[in-house]
């Protein structure tokens, strides 16, 4: 299936998420509206509130709560895009300026937190302690994942075991929680809450891990941002770590230069040093292994066109080229 295919099963569903969001981006404060349209309507696959639709439907909700949740996963993850274009000091996502570019870093920092909080007001309306509990913890492990990427960044001894807990907090946690959130409103039993919360959080790995991946290999005009932004910031990504690891001395140590200063100088080196050496095989290998273990997850559930949507969603996640 392709990415239109599969949302093609929740089509009523997306149009309402997409009608809660413009009706709950709305402030008084016209600056808010501005940049909060600006992002939020500048693109983006929407990976994430599809996967809670399709969960939940697969879970046999017959309500519409899972509108909302569907919409409030995506104003965490706006606030994070938010945030992480000015501390990476970003200029490019989705292929448009980013909104630190456009508007200025205090002004996407601050509309990154009105989205915050407008999610958390939206929460409390579900009315489930659970669900608020799932969320303000993913939120809180995305906030860790941030800061230990920091910590990371240009620690060219940073290992591969370091890097997959930055991306399980940072990237996989809110598609677990977006997954597990659909099955608490659902009600359904704890084995398909378990299954699906595990189903996200290989998901969410597998796809961060070739996020990494292109930025070493992709058409940069498909992908939508500068290629090499991971390295011009000094980022140990995986495909990196894996090549310091295989190198000679002559790469490991251009590749350490590189971690450690940022910039782009030997940009076309290191993207054939990183082919060469593996480190993008491995990475892709990882990132299947992922999706395998997302697919498996998916074994208690029963057999639905949406079971078959998350099924599709996951390859979708390693099979995608921006």
């Amino acid at each position: 299936m392709t990415l239109e295919q599969i949302r093609g099963l929740v089509t009523a569903d997306f149009e309402a998420v997409d009608r809660v969001v413009k009706r709950r981006l709305h402030s008084q404060v016209a600056l808010v509206d501005q940049v909060a349209t600006y992002i939020i309507y500048s693109g983006g696959k929407r990976l994430r509130p599809l996967l809670v639709l399709l969960a939940a439907r697969a879970c046999g909700h017959a309500a519409d709560r899972h509108i909302d949740a569907a919409a409030i996963i995506e104003f965490i993850h706006t606030a994070t895009l938010l945030h992480d274009d000015v501390v990476d000091g970003s200029s490019l996502r989705r292929g448009r300026d980013t909104a630190n570019e456009v508007f200025g870093n205090a002004t996407s920092v601050l509309v990154g937190d009105f989205l915050y909080s407008r999610a958390f007001q939206m929460m409390v309306t579900l009315d489930r302690m659970r669900i608020m509990r799932i969320l303000a913890d993913a939120t809180n492990a995305i906030a860790e994942g941030e800061v230990l990427q920091l910590m990371n960044a240009r620690d060219p001894h940073t290992t591969e075991a370091r890097y997959i807990d930055v991306i399980r907090r940072k990237t996989a946690c809110l598609f677990e929680a977006g997954a597990q959130i659909a099955a608490v409103l659902s009600d359904a039993p704890p084995l398909i809450e378990e299954s699906l919360a595990k189903y996200g959080r290989h998901i969410g790995t597998a796809f961060q891990l070739v996020d990494d991946a292109l930025d070493y290999q992709a058409d940069e005009s498909s992908l939508g941002k500068h290629l090499g932004d991971d390295l011009a910031e000094g980022k140990p990504t995986l495909p990196l770590i894996y090549a310091m690891q295989h190198g000679n001395d002559d790469e490991r140590a251009m590749i350490r230069h590189a971690i450690e200063h940022g910039g782009l100088g030997q940009l076309a080196e290191i993207t054939r040093a990183v082919a060469s050496l593996g480190g993008l095989a491995y990475t892709a290998r990882l990132a299947q292994s992922e999706v395998d273990q997302a697919l498996a997850a998916l074994a208690p559930l029963p057999e639905t066109a949406f079971k078959e949507g998350l099924s599709e969603l996951a390859k979708f996640a390693v099979a995608r080229k921006n």
